[in-house]
Parts: structure tokens; C-alpha cells; sequence
């Protein structure tokens, strides 16, 4: 596990009905680092008896906003402890946060920028076009939320709705929000790149309709909270996991994972988040067939089928050879 650093909450108020939002200061009042649009930091969920819990959450800091970390966490209804345990964090309280990472950074080499947010998909989106802003770089940001209350971040929006640049998508259904992405992407201009960021549909219908007006992958960049649901076919036997470095085997059951076999014969393999996002358990295939249930790999990196993600992802072949 990455080293921790105490922060105070500062702030906390509800941006939307369901979206807390939060200033973290640094408990030591030294400032935080400079932060990349599209990064995101480790929360440690405390709980009691237990590890912490590590968690993801993308930061909106504007540039040049040094003096504390922004947040705007959801609260799921499915949580597993995350933002549940976030949300009832109130001013004053401290919360251990570790690594920044940047996974969905914006692109050095494009001349125009076309930001797509779903939901609380606006975090990592609102950083970007902060720091596009500031840069006078071109760029449009595109909005979908349910309805007006559900834009969150109004006063961070202010900037580039005065200047044409926000575009807010309100009550759309699947059909309707499929048909703005149409037009949206109907035709990539030279050198221009969209960044996508929201709910597991909404990128899906992005990544599909940007393929069929024929945008080149690397144009293309999306940021997953957490791996799609495995769908109803998925295979998932029991298979044997080597580990060529130290000639060790074990076998992977049914609703086991690789990280966690392993973990029972004496290898330990340093994870994260847990859930296929984050990368931090990134391993090499020697050979075997991963059966990818990732959100962090891309299609080429998939087929390649040279890297796993073993916190999720699974074999199709009786044997796994991994490069630990």
C-alpha cells in the first residue's frame, strides 16, 4: 500500500441531491501537489477491525488550486463501503488519502478537445476543462444528467457556460442521449480528441457510436469508475495459476481470484482498488488466454492478451502462466 498522508475536512456541501462534494486540506498545511486534469487519489476507508478499504475518487482542482484537494463523491446505493463511509465524513474530521495517479489524462497532441460527462462522470471532466480553460484551449464540454438539479459543480461550470463552451443534456432517454452523441461525433475533425467519463452505459454508447463514425482509438479516452458486470456467459471454471519466477502453482476456484489464490499459497501481490480499475496489480501473461473482466486495459491490450489484471480478471484456458 502506497504511504497515506492525514487531510481535514474543510468543506462539505451536497452539489446535487446525492453528489457530497468536499475541500480536504492537508492535515500538515503544506500544499498539495499540482494536480493533472483526469487525476485521481486513494481514499483508505476506515473500518473497524479490519485494513482499510482503498478506494478511487477523481479530483476537480482547477489549476493552481494547491491549497486543498476537490472532491465530488456519489452516493451509490450499492456502496461497499466507499461513498457511504465518505458521506458521513463531516468538517473537521480527518481522512487518510495516499497516491495521486493519472490514468485519463488529456491528450498533448490534440488541437481540439470534446469532453463527454455522464453523471458523476463530471469529476474528472470538470478538471479538464478548468485546465483547458485557463489555457485557452479549444474545447466543448457536453453535460448529460437527469434533470437540472443533478448538475453539480454549478460555480466551477460558470466560466464555460458564459463562453458557449457548456452544453447541459437534461431528462434524456436511452434513444435521445444516443442520438446527441451521434451528432456529436459524426465526423472527428484533425488532431481532435474526446474524453468520456460517467456511468457504465453512457460510455458504452460513447465507445459505440465514436466506432461506428469511425474515430481512431487513440482519439478516444475513457475513465471507468469500475469494470462492466460480467456478462451472464462468462466462464467461469476453476483453473491453475504458475507463477514462473518461483515455479509455484495454485489452483483458482469458483468466485475466487487469481490475487487471492495466490495470497493463500504464500504470494502476495500488491493491489488497490480491487476492482480492475486502477492497474496497480498490472501483471505480465507468459502464456495462458485471460479472460479479461477488467476497466483499465485497452481493446489492443486485451487482444494482445499479453497483460492481466488479476484482481478480476479470470483464465479460459485450464492454465495460466504469469510472469511472477
Amino acid at each position: 500500500m502506497s504511504a497515506t498522508r492525514p487531510f481535514v475536512v474543510r468543506r462539505k456541501w451536497m452539489t446535487t441531491p446525492d453528489v457530497a462534494a468536499f475541500e480536504l486540506a492537508p492535515a500538515d498545511d503544506l500544499a498539495v501537489p499540482e494536480i493533472e486534469p483526469g487525476a485521481h487519489v486513494e481514499f483508505m476507508i476506515e473500518r473497524a477491525g479490519q485494513p482499510p478499504l482503498v478506494r478511487h475518487y477523481s479530483l476537480c482542482n482547477a489549476p493552481g488550486e494547491r491549497d486543498a484537494f476537490v472532491f465530488g463523491i456519489k452516493l451509490e446505493p450499492q456502496s461497499r463501503g466507499g461513498s457511504s463511509w465518505i458521506h458521513t465524513l463531516e468538517t473537521g474530521q480527518t481522512v487518510k488519502l495516499g497516491a495521486v495517479r493519472n490514468l485519463f489524462p488529456l491528450s498533448q497532441s490534440a488541437r481540439r478537445h470534446l469532453l463527454l460527462a455522464g453523471g458523476i462522470g463530471i469529476t474528472p471532466v470538470l478538471a479538464m476543462a478548468q485546465a483547458l480553460e485557463a489555457n485557452s484551449a479549444e474545447y466543448q464540454l457536453h453535460y448529460f444528467v437527469r434533470g437540472e438539479e443533478h448538475v453539480a459543480f454549478r460555480e466551477r461550470l460558470e466560466r464555460a457556460q458564459a463562453q458557449g463552451r457548456l452544453h447541459v443534456h437534461t431528462g434524456l432517454d436511452a434513444a435521445g442521449v444516443r442520438a446527441v452523441l451521434a451528432d456529436l461525433l459524426d465526423g472527428p475533425a484533425a488532431g481532435e480528441h474526446a474524453y468520456c467519463c460517467g456511468p457504465g452505459f453512457f460510455m458504452d454508447t460513447v465507445d459505440e457510436v465514436a466506432q461506428a463514425k469511425h474515430w481512431p482509438e487513440e482519439g478516444l479516452h475513457f475513465e471507468r469508475f469500475q469494470a462492466a458486470p460480467v456478462a451472464a456467459d462468462a466462464i467461469d471454471d476453476a483453473f491453475e495459476v504458475e507463477l514462473s519466477r518461483s515455479g509455484t502453482r495454485c489452483r483458482v476456484e469458483v468466485g475466487q481470484t487469481i490475487i487471492q489464490a495466490m495470497a493463500a499459497a504464500g504470494c502476495e501481490v500488491i493491489t488497490s482498488c480491487e476492482q480492475g480499475v486502477c492497474g496497480t496489480c498490472l501483471t505480465n501473461v507468459i502464456s495462458g488466454t485471460p479472460d479479461h473482466r477488467d476497466a483499465y486495459l485497452s481493446k489492443a491490450e486485451r487482444e494482445a492478451g499479453k497483460l492481466i489484471l488479476p484482481c478480476v480478471s479470470r483464465s479460459k484456458a485450464p492454465l495460466l502462466i504469469l510472469d511472477l
